[in-house]
């Protein structure tokens, strides 16, 4: 006997949570691709970032949010605003939540704006908590569990998914649900791809990426990076050598000017280092990482410049934002 294929189910799922929950780790886990900056710092994501997941169920499109806390500053609150406006057009939300962490009033904020969001919204999207971290000797799961349960009465237990974004643990099960209630339909994008990042931000995710593990304290919030001019050029003919060179993606050099852009002079030397040497292995673990991704061999050009007070522009946030 025959048996119908079950059709493909398609989905936008937005990842909401507080910094450091893992989220970035998670989107990249599943997307098997480093898609997100991960770093201990928090708010290092800034941007919603998507990150896809191809599967024989279907695919999902990860929507990677900076995450969310109660400030009063411009630019957390253009983050915060960034966050949940991307979790009100998706057609699911995936609530992250730290176990090795005590629910405190950042926590309680969160989940009352997500429950708004699943509660209020005319689709009424549905909510999957991932209780991430389990892994750590501090993680506790059933306080987690029962902080859930208390913001979300009508919560089903099935969606409630302890897991360990680092160690891949509970992966699968949290598949599961979210294909589960994903609808039918065609995929978003090819099958090969694992993000929709353009170019210019990718590279400059990648360099600033390279940049926080150099950076401490407050500077890395204080740096962005600007991509000022890309070009692919054409190997250059030894003596010798004939009309014959194939120029395929292969023998083509991708060359990048890019800026590291802090608020103040004084930041400049503490990027450049003594002697150019912080610089310079920015510009070289961030030169392997665009080798690993392109096709193209990259020449990078990297240099640090001041954008006075870029924090408090909104044309400069907006433009950040946006990318």
């Amino acid at each position: 006997m025959n048996t119908v294929p079950s059709p493909k189910k398609a989905a936008f799922v937005t990842l909401l949570g507080r910094p450091s929950s893992g989220k970035s780790t998670l989107v990249n886990q599943l997307c098997g691709e480093q898609v997100a900056i991960v770093s201990p710092v928090p708010q290092t994501t800034r941007n919603a970032i998507r990150g896809i997941v191809n599967h024989n169920l279907g695919q999902l499109v990860l929507i990677d949010t900076p995450g969310v806390h109660q400030s009063e500053k411009k630019f957390n609150r253009h983050l915060t605003d960034t966050a949940f406006r991307a979790a009100s057009e998706s057609d699911l939300i995936l609530y992250v939540l730290d176990a090795s962490r005590a629910p405190g009033p950042e926590e309680e904020a969160i989940a009352d704006r997500c429950r708004s969001l699943v509660l209020e919204t005319e689709t009424q999207i549905p909510l999957v908590v991932a209780v991430n971290k389990i892994d750590l000797s501090s993680a506790d799961i059933d306080r987690a569990v029962k902080f859930i349960n208390g913001r979300f009465t009508a919560m089903e237990e099935n969606r409630i998914i302890p897991i360990s974004a680092q160690k891949n643990e509970g992966i699968d099960k949290l598949l599961s649900i979210l294909f589960e209630l994903a609808s039918p339909g065609e995929a978003f994008y090819p099958e090969d791809y694992y993000t929709d990042q353009e170019m210019d931000f990718r590279i400059a995710e990648i360099i600033r990426g390279a940049a926080i593990r150099f950076l401490h304290q407050e500077l890395p919030h204080s740096i962005y990076v600007e991509v000022a001019d890309r070009e692919l050029h054409s190997p250059e003919k030894n003596n010798g050598a004939d009309d014959k060179i194939l120029h395929t993606q292969h023998t083509l050099r991708l060359w990048i000017r890019a800026f590291i852009i802090c608020e103040r002079e004084s930041q400049k030397g503490m990027i450049v280092g003594k002697g150019g040497k912080t610089i310079k292995a920015i510009g070289e673990i961030s030169r392997k990482e665009l080798n690993r991704i392109f096709d193209w061999k990259v020449d990078l050009d990297l240099r640090v410049k001041t954008g006075k007070d870029w924090r408090h522009n909104d044309r400069i946030l907006q433009k950040l934002l946006d990318r």
